[in-house]
């Protein structure tokens, strides 16, 4: 973990812990979270230079930043992330998961070891964080963990099924840790449209998929930023997920928007 912390900024300021924020939304929210005030943990597992290029860009922002490295599949490894951003940075006020494995299976070639690393990275860990944020929070303390979930969930297609699943079960841990862990935990999910280009998709395709909705376009990353924004420093918000998709999820799909607008 490499520290780039600015001296001059008080250390009373929100501290905040995102989960794969090297690169694409994670990015976004770990800037977004800066500018609205927020110092910033950015975690990373591949994406170092990324991740230190984000860090420095938060300390430019005049919020202090630090780099953690963690690959979300060693238990060991997240149990121990929030107690080391509490050594650097003084506090944890709020863990955002955002990093998450995407792989591409369905029905009929589905794999137990795939769903098991899914489950691993999308779920288990996430859990973890929220359990290690709530034993560092005192008593009387009040924290947030923010989980990015996914329209599918409300617009179910058998694609990407590994990783439905995993999202379709941090969709309900979101509600049975607010359940548990309350007052000290708020736990809020938010569950983008599609967002950036992924996987095979065309920038064609993405353009197709992005205006398929009631609204006439999905989720920016912006928009994901607000929301991730809103939901942590909403203080009466918890249990709940907040769908940030342009009605995406009323539109009923056979199949992955990707697919069907690269076709």
């Amino acid at each position: 973990m490499t520290d780039t912390t600015s001296t001059h900024h008080p250390q009373g300021a929100r501290v905040a812990l995102v989960t794969g924020a090297g690169r694409r939304i994670g990015r976004a929210i770990a800037l977004g979270m800066a500018q609205a005030g927020w110092d910033v943990a950015v975690h990373y597992r591949r994406s170092e230079q990324e991740a230190h290029e984000v860090a420095d860009a938060i300390h430019a922002l005049g919020r202090r930043a630090v780099a953690v490295h963690a690959d979300l599949s060693d238990g060991a490894a997240v149990r121990a992330m929030p107690a080391r951003v509490l050594q650097s940075l003084g506090r944890l006020d709020c863990i955002v998961n955002n990093a998450s494995l995407f792989e591409y299976d369905k029905p009929d070639d589905f794999s137990p070891g795939l769903l098991a690393t899914h489950m691993q990275c999308n779920v288990a860990a996430p859990l973890l964080l929220a359990q290690e944020l709530h034993a560092l929070t005192a008593p009387d303390g009040r924290a947030v963990v923010v989980n990015l979930l996914d329209q599918k969930l409300y617009n179910l297609n058998p694609d990407f099924l590994s990783y439905t699943l995993s999202k379709a079960a941090l969709h309900t841990a979101t509600t049975l840790l607010a359940q548990a862990l309350a007052p000290r935990l708020r736990v809020v999910g938010v569950a983008p449209g599609i967002t950036m280009v992924s996987g095979d998709q065309t920038e064609d395709g993405f353009a197709q998929a992005h205006t398929a909705t009631p609204l006439g376009r999905s989720s920016t990353p912006q928009d994901i930023v607000d929301a991730v924004c809103y939901a942590a420093g909403a203080t009466a918000l918890t249990g709940t997920t907040l769908l940030v998709d342009g009605g995406q999820h009323l539109v009923p799909l056979r199949r992955d928007v990707m697919f069907l607008t690269n076709q």
